[in-house]
């Protein structure tokens, strides 16, 4: 079977991700930003002279465009001829749901992005029979509130926050509409309670553990899940242990050992960010590098040396004072005298450098965000489910737009079930 064929399995298409992602690990797992030259620069020569001749213009539209972008099932990538660009496009081809419109009234209190999202999302969360909603890691309820009216049916919303809960239930109220806000730390073993075989548990973009847990819990008891995962590098584990046996496998056969630092590469795209946001983590970005230029030299070591970040906002107005505040964050003494001009001038061709760098590894992004994603698909397959796997709407919208729809398959008991019979 091609790996361009719709009929592809999850598992085919894991297994294919898994092969290439192992085969290009040297050039996506270490970060351009901590690296003053790559390893691979020699082993790839050609590509990486190509990538560090990419002009200021190429590169700017490279931010936005779809890396894998074809014409005539041709990848119009200019680094397409260096890399498995066209196998990558294939394998992270999956199906996009038709878009609904949601009546405008509903999204009062709501940010229009937020409201967008939950527009794109919320149409596509099956409920079946005598099934219950519950929204998992639910803020204020807006996406409950949307789901409540949607199907015209009480929704059970879980936070842990208690002034969310209490907003959410007066927005609720005001509205007349029927979400019940509980009080929840989804990690305690009480979360386990809140969930059964007739539930349909829905999270929209729930963090790394948060959205692990209710994988697991669903599991156990059977539960349907909608779920677009987002931040998997947002756990407490150093190091990525696949919840599926089929991801265990593949990991250790091709060596994809995941730290939680790679991990956050699956999330680094800003189609979504406002220019001025950008034209900021510009500017902060060369001023890192040019920290990191300086405590290079204070240190006599060749090495990066991470910086705590900063709130945007809150960025000292001059290089001057950013590497001053470095500086004591770090227990470093800077020189009495210092050309700021000229470490700065420094600081944005390493970024040049460092973008260009970053421009190979993104093109790696969506494989490394969608393997985890059928990681997850795959574990819930492992436990009975009858699972899809689409996009929800465009990536300009988010580009987490990937969603996960699991239904039990009746012929499947849950572990509970399993040990009841038994006794």
């Amino acid at each position: 079977m091609s790996i361009s064929d719709p009929c592809i399995s999850h598992g085919e298409r894991f297994d294919g991700l898994s092969l290439l992602l192992g085969e290009w690990q040297s050039l996506w797992r270490p970060a351009p930003f901590h690296q003053r030259m790559p390893e691979w620069a020699t082993s790839h020569a050609a590509l990486f002279d190509a990538a560090m001749s990419l002009d200021d213009s190429t590169l700017a539209g490279l931010r936005d465009d779809d890396p894998y972008a074809s014409v005539d099932g041709v990848v119009r990538h200019p680094l397409a001829e260096y890399l498995p660009l066209a196998q990558l496009a294939a394998l992270c081809k999956v199906p996009a749901l038709p878009t609904a419109t949601l009546p405008a009234a509903w999204a009062t209190h709501v940010g229009g992005r937020k409201w967008q999202q939950i527009e794109a999302f919320a149409p596509h969360v099956p409920l079946e029979p005598e099934a219950s909603l519950v929204e998992w890691c639910a803020g204020k309820g807006h996406l409950a509130r949307a789901l409540s009216r949607l199907h015209q049916q009480p929704v059970t919303a879980l936070e842990w926050q208690p002034t969310l809960c209490r907003e959410g239930q007066q927005l609720a109220a005001r509205q007349g509409v029927a979400v019940t806000m509980l009080e929840q730390d989804v990690m305690a073993a009480t979360a386990r309670d809140r969930l059964t075989a007739s539930n349909q548990v829905v999270a929209l973009h729930a963090c790394g553990d948060l959205h692990e847990r209710l994988l697991e819990l669903a599991a156990d008891c059977g539960a349907g899940v909608t779920l677009a995962p987002c931040c998997y590098q947002r756990t407490a584990a150093a190091r990525y242990r696949p919840l599926s046996a089929t991801g265990r496998a593949l990991a250790a056969r091709h060596g994809l050992a995941l730290e939680r630092d790679t991990l956050a590469l699956a999330v680094q795209e800003t189609v979504t960010a406002p220019q001025q946001v950008r034209r900021q983590r510009r500017r902060n970005g060369a001023w890192r590098l040019a920290f990191d230029l300086l405590q290079r030299e204070l240190r006599g070591t060749d090495s990066y040396l991470p910086v705590p970040s900063l709130a945007y906002g809150r960025m000292p107005p001059s290089l001057a004072e950013f590497c001053a505040w470095a500086a004591e964050r770090k227990g470093l003494v800077l020189p009495g005298r210092v050309d700021w001009g000229d470490l700065e001038a420094r600081g944005w061709q390493r970024l040049a450098e460092v973008e260009r760098l970053e421009v190979v590894r993104q093109l790696f992004r969506r494989p490394l965000e969608l393997w985890l994603v059928l990681d997850r698909v795959l574990m819930l397959e492992e436990a009975g489910y009858t699972v899809t796997l689409a996009t929800f709407c465009a990536r300009q919208l988010t580009p987490r737009n990937l969603l996960i729809q699991a239904a039990r398959d009746a012929r499947h008991a849950s572990p509970s079930e399993v040990l009841h019979d038994s006794l």
